[in-house]
Protein backbone atom coordinates (compact mmCIF):
# COMPACT_ATOMS: atom_id res chain seq x y z
CA UNK A 1 0.00 0.00 0.00
CA UNK A 2 1.79 3.20 -0.95
CA UNK A 3 1.03 6.56 0.66
CA UNK A 4 -1.52 8.02 -1.06
CA UNK A 5 -3.60 4.61 -0.54
CA UNK A 6 -3.04 5.10 3.29
CA UNK A 7 -3.94 9.14 2.73
CA UNK A 8 -7.29 7.99 0.81
CA UNK A 9 -8.23 5.79 3.22
CA UNK A 10 -8.16 8.82 6.61
CA UNK A 11 -10.71 10.54 7.84
CA UNK A 12 -8.80 13.74 6.89
CA UNK A 13 -9.69 15.31 3.44
CA UNK A 14 -11.61 18.22 4.93
CA UNK A 15 -8.24 19.29 6.33
CA UNK A 16 -6.20 18.13 3.14
CA UNK A 17 -8.56 20.21 1.19
CA UNK A 18 -8.22 22.84 3.29
CA UNK A 19 -4.50 22.89 2.90
CA UNK A 20 -4.64 22.57 -0.68
CA UNK A 21 -6.56 25.48 -0.89
CA UNK A 22 -4.07 27.57 1.59
CA UNK A 23 -1.36 26.63 -1.08
CA UNK A 24 -3.38 27.61 -3.80
CA UNK A 25 -3.65 30.78 -2.49
CA UNK A 26 0.31 31.38 -1.22
CA UNK A 27 1.16 30.30 -4.61
CA UNK A 28 -0.94 32.69 -6.20
CA UNK A 29 0.18 35.53 -4.20
CA UNK A 30 4.04 34.65 -4.67
CA UNK A 31 3.45 34.38 -8.65
CA UNK A 32 0.70 37.69 -8.74
CA UNK A 33 -1.93 35.88 -9.89
CA UNK A 34 -0.27 35.41 -13.26
CA UNK A 35 0.13 31.62 -13.46
CA UNK A 36 -3.43 31.34 -11.90
CA UNK A 37 -5.16 28.48 -13.99
CA UNK A 38 -2.04 26.74 -14.53
CA UNK A 39 -2.02 26.68 -10.37
CA UNK A 40 -5.29 25.77 -10.04
CA UNK A 41 -5.13 23.10 -12.71
CA UNK A 42 -1.95 21.61 -10.59
CA UNK A 43 -4.47 21.61 -7.58
CA UNK A 44 -7.31 19.76 -9.16
CA UNK A 45 -4.84 16.81 -10.46
CA UNK A 46 -3.52 16.81 -7.10
CA UNK A 47 -6.79 16.42 -4.88
CA UNK A 48 -7.65 13.97 -7.71
CA UNK A 49 -4.60 11.56 -7.61
CA UNK A 50 -5.58 11.90 -3.71
CA UNK A 51 -9.28 10.85 -4.27
CA UNK A 52 -10.60 14.58 -3.53
CA UNK A 53 -12.40 15.32 -5.93
CA UNK A 54 -15.07 18.24 -5.61
CA UNK A 55 -16.88 20.28 -7.92
CA UNK A 56 -15.59 23.61 -9.07
CA UNK A 57 -17.40 26.52 -10.71
CA UNK A 58 -16.94 27.16 -14.40
CA UNK A 59 -14.00 29.53 -15.10
CA UNK A 60 -15.02 32.50 -17.60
Amino acid sequence: MGILDRFKNRGTQDKAQQMSDTAEQKMNEKTGNKYESQVDDAQQKAEGALGMDRERPDRQ
